[in-house]
């Protein structure tokens, strides 16, 4: 049987030279519950990426964000599903959001992102677009 794909988007927001990660809620998928993730979600269908971008991030965070320019794009297999995640460099006005879907946050300098437990298609996306 085929995996499911999902095209997924996530907004790679930095201030003051710090990025913003979001820790996922618990899930029923044990590898992605509870790890850290920059936030976005699924695309659907008909919809651009930078429309998907601004409407998950102002449904996950009560927030508006500008979509700045596409950084990269990964590809990653999950056990139960499959992802394309395409990753754009995103500013916000303010840091007045709200964590309606997620547990945590954190600003993290380029060089201490990796001392969170990400999920695969994040930590595949930072290894290689942002610290390359």
């Amino acid at each position: 049987m085929e995996k499911k794909h999902l095209n997924v988007v996530a907004a790679v927001v930095m201030k003051d030279g710090k990025y913003l990660c979001m820790q996922r809620c618990r899930s029923h998928y044990p590898y992605t519950s509870e790890h850290w993730e920059f936030p976005g979600g699924i695309t659907e269908e008909g919809e651009c990426e930078h429309e998907a971008l601004m409407r998950e991030i102002r449904e996950e965070m009560d927030w508006d964000i500008y979509v700045g320019r596409k950084i990269g794009t990964v590809d990653y297999e999950y056990p139960d599903f499959a992802i394309t995640l395409t990753a754009y460099l995103c500013l916000a006005a303010d840091e007045d959001f709200k964590l309606l879907e997620h547990l945590d946050y954190r600003w993290l300098e380029r060089k201490d992102l990796l001392s969170l437990r990400w999920t695969a298609a994040d930590e595949k996306l930072i290894r290689e677009l942002i610290i390359q």
